[in-house]
């Protein structure tokens, strides 16, 4: 099972802040007087497919403050989700494992235990204030996994995924106490959760600003309500249609629509606020999704091309289900519309944002630092290979090793493989004309992971 990871603190705070400038010159400097570590920001989409941004090339959706995000920043069209779906691919995240060595390895209820470490708990060791509002997924109450106990200074949103389904939900988790809301009590539909998540992170960013702060925004947009869907046919839960409530559409996918303009109206309200605030300089932001596109309660994800040229959505792990839009932005120290094809995922998180802050560098985790590609330097540490597996529906696995991508559908299929610099769709599976390659795949897959009682392999 995952372990805690050793840390290994090279020197004092101070001279590890001075290794950093050394090693990366004025590109780390010009921080404002009395901080020396940037704010970090990490904003996440739910269920947002690599094609639902403009900047990503759709044409019916409307995102210009995200757009304009990645004309002032670093677009990066490799980057892969921790996993295909929500639970996982946070833990991914937060503890910087990838799926063979995640403690939670599916959208089952199964915590972080206390000798995880995530990325919240190595930045507020560094003097960080952290918070987190939107949707956790990683523990429940009455248990080690609960955002208080990771790390975390300041909670408020959903502790399971299930929970997070309704937009208008009885009650949300404020810290460790449930908090009801009076105006969803009784059928009722006044409180929109989502727009309280951005409220709260622009308070948030108010009280904080004089201070090094990780804001971590995990939105529940445009995550179906899946229980309505079943209900009505349409459980894209929104409070209006904003701009698209003429069009001749189905009403699934006006609200998909205003969900996702909804989440780039707010996008922009934070960015927006770091101006006000005169912190969008020492501010590094990241935008991403948790997995691909979903078709569900009523959505197609055809309908607007979520996937864009990708095969497969969210449970899959095919390109679809996994390879997620990646945004950063950092005023003075990344250059505008930059594009990046280096390879990375979720599990780098963690030691980026720990080279960020000056914080220690930990053993015993699957990610690596992409502070260099990030500024624009040379980076000279990368993957092996990257690795998922997934438990719904049987047990499937994927790699990804250089420009070869291998998938096995079920434990006892044979291979797949495609070659992803002539077939992002894998469309063709060269498995037969690259045995050796084919071999290489099997034998990651056997080696990469470790077992664990909550996720057994199933022989399907």
């Amino acid at each position: 099972m995952s372990r805690r990871p050793v840390f290994q603190v090279f020197s004092l705070a101070i001279l590890i802040t001075l290794a950093i400038a050394i090693t990366y010159g004025s590109m780390l400097g010009g921080f404002p007087v009395g901080q020396t570590q940037p704010n970090i920001i990490f904003i996440m989409a739910d269920d947002l497919g690599y094609g639902d941004l403009g900047s990503y090339g759709q044409r019916m959706l409307k995102t210009p403050n995200i757009d304009q995000m990645a004309a002032e920043g670093m677009r990066f069209t490799q980057v892969y989700a921790g996993s295909t779906v929500c639970a996982p691919s946070r833990c991914a995240l937060m503890t910087g494992m990838h799926m063979g060595h995640a403690r939670v390895r599916g959208n089952r209820r199964v915590p972080l235990e206390s000798n995880d470490v995530t990325v919240a708990e190595v930045l507020k060791d560094v003097g960080y204030r952290t918070g987190i509002f939107g949707k956790w997924g990683l523990g429940e109450p009455n248990t080690p996994g609960l955002p208080n106990l990771q790390g975390f200074d300041e909670f408020f949103g959903y502790l399971n995924q299930q929970h997070a389904h309704t937009y208008y939900p009885d009650s949300l988790w404020m810290n460790e106490i449930e908090t009801f809301l009076p105006g969803n009590l009784s059928g009722q539909r006044d409180t929109y959760s989502h727009d309280l998540f951005t409220n709260h992170a622009l308070d948030f960013l108010e009280r904080n600003h004089e201070w090094p702060f990780f804001l971590y925004l995990p939105y529940t947009i445009p995550h179906a309500n899946n229980e309505m869907g079943r209900a009505i046919g349409n459980g894209m839960e929104v409070p209006d249609y904003g701009s698209f409530a003429e069009k001749n559409w189905p009403d699934a996918e006006k609200g998909m629509a205003a969900m996702v303009e909804r989440l780039d109206g707010d996008v922009g309200r934070i960015l927006a606020r770091l101006d006000e605030l005169q912190i969008a300089d020492n501010t590094i932001v990241f935008f991403t999704s948790d997995n691909g596109p979903h078709s569900e309660a009523g959505h197609d994800s055809e309908f607007f091309g979520s996937r864009g040229p990708l095969r497969g959505i969210k449970r899959d792990l095919y390109e679809g289900g996994i390879r997620v839009p990646m945004i950063v932005r950092w005023p003075g120290k990344i250059k505008p519309t930059q594009v990046s094809n280096q390879v990375w995922a979720f599990w780098d998180f963690l030691p980026t944002a720990a080279e960020l802050a000056g914080g220690p560098v930990l053993e015993g985790i699957d990610g690596i630092s992409m502070l260099p590609v990030i500024l624009g330097l040379e980076q000279r540490h990368q993957h092996e290979y990257l690795y998922w597996e997934f438990f719904e529906g049987g047990f499937s696995q994927a790699v990804r090793m250089g420009n070869w991508k291998g998938v096995r559908v079920g434990a006892r299929s044979e291979i797949e493989l495609y070659d992803l610099k002539t077939d992002i769709s894998e469309e063709h599976n060269v498995a037969s004309e690259n045995p050796v390659i084919a071999d290489q795949m099997d034998q990651i897959m056997k080696t990469a992971r470790t077992d664990t009682p909550e996720f057994p392999i199933l022989d399907n």
